[in-house]
């Protein structure tokens, strides 16, 4: 979906908007060495995340896999978006990251992540490293030569109160806030039957290019989505569980001329019946098994990563057959609860929908954002 001209018009060029430095201040802080990140470094990476994690109190953990995601994307510059700093024993006790995606059509996006061991606290080394992150995603957003509105984003807890002061003293604004919720699995779950047509099915390879143009589709009217390329819908997977995914599939013939089901679609999001030639997926629910985290929450779940019903699908039961099938394949694995996470001004009724099938609040985060 492209802005509209008027919004376009009102814009000034995007390297004028974001104001990128030319070079970008490396950290000085005594006792620390800094270079960017290589994979080789993952093993004490995931080191360090973890004693940061367990120090604050996160109500996760990590794993070594979504560590290496760090430096996965085709589309990444490591030797410029990534930074360490290491101690004289050769352990990293800070590190910053900042990536972009492809697929942005409508806004032109910027996400920086990092952190700074426990021990290191107290002596400016977080200022400096967001800081740092902050110029970085100003040069890839200027780099991007996208005449689009501009956002510079990062994650905190709620909880957290240290990341939340430092995103707030480099100029960041919370903007968005998300609520983790969770499901006993003990509590029935419902039966549903689904309209003429429409089967559940199970997640399959096969079907997948599929569910990334229903995701497409579904998400284009969420604040802060953008299309998903081929390349960043399969990234950051090393937590999929495929088992735990289902689809709702339509058996229906797609239209002949392949033209879409409602109206015309914006730009990057492809009709409903090009699947190639198979059925439609009119909604799909992805699942993560992330049991690093079960010690720390003291009981097992199932994470439901993304949840999603094309436009003209909604309204036929269609989430609820998915949350229903889900929480059946948790269940039938010996889980404990179903989890996922909800923006709390969702525009398609979830947190309704979720809290008629049971799900709690059990804490919450928030995007801070730079908008530009």
């Amino acid at each position: 979906m492209s802005p509209a001209p008027s919004v376009r018009q009102t814009l000034a060029p995007i390297a004028e908007r974001v104001a990128a430095p030319d070079v970008v201040p490396v950290p000085h802080v005594e006792g620390l060495t800094w270079r960017p990140l290589v994979a080789e470094d993952t093993p004490a990476l995931f080191g360090l995340i973890a004693a940061v994690e367990e120090h604050d109190k996160h109500p996760y953990r990590t794993s070594l896999e979504e560590t290496e995601e760090i430096f996965e994307g085709d589309w990444r510059d490591l030797p410029r978006d990534t930074l360490v700093g290491i101690d004289a024993d050769g352990e990293p006790r800070a590190y910053a990251s900042v990536d972009t995606r492809p697929g942005d059509t409508t806004v032109v996006r910027a996400f920086v992540q990092g952190a700074v061991h426990p021990q290191w606290r107290g002596r400016g080394v977080g200022r400096q490293v967001i800081a740092w992150s902050t110029g970085r995603a100003r040069q890839l957003l200027a780099a991007s030569g996208k005449e689009l509105p501009a956002r510079i984003a990062g994650y905190a807890q709620d909880d957290d109160e240290l990341e939340c002061r430092l995103f707030e003293a480099a100029g960041f604004t919370a903007n968005r806030f998300y609520s983790n919720l969770r499901r006993d699995l003990s509590l029935p779950v419902p039966e549903v039957t689904l309209g003429e047509g429409l089967r559940v099915v199970p997640w399959s390879p096969e079907l997948d290019e599929a569910t990334r143009l229903a995701h497409n589709d579904a998400f284009r009217d969420h604040w802060g989505s953008e299309p998903a390329t081929p390349e960043s819908w399969v990234h950051g997977r090393s937590m999929f569980a495929p088992e735990w995914s289902v689809l709702v599939v339509d058996d229906s013939p797609a239209p002949s001329d392949g033209s879409p089901v409602e109206g015309s679609l914006p730009d990057g999001v492809a009709p409903a019946g090009s699947t190639g030639g198979g059925p439609v997926v009119a909604g799909y629910l992805l699942s993560g098994r992330y049991e690093q985290d079960w010690p720390v929450q003291g009981y097992s779940s199932g994470y439901t990563e993304t949840l999603g019903v094309r436009r003209a699908y909604r309204g036929r039961k269609i989430a609820v057959a998915l949350l229903s099938a889900g929480m059946a394949a948790y269940r039938a694995s010996g889980i404990d609860f179903a989890e996922l996470d909800v923006d709390t001004e969702n525009p398609s009724g979830a947190h309704g929908l979720y809290a008629s099938l049971g799900y709690e609040k059990t804490d919450g985060s928030r995007m801070y954002s730079i908008e530009l």
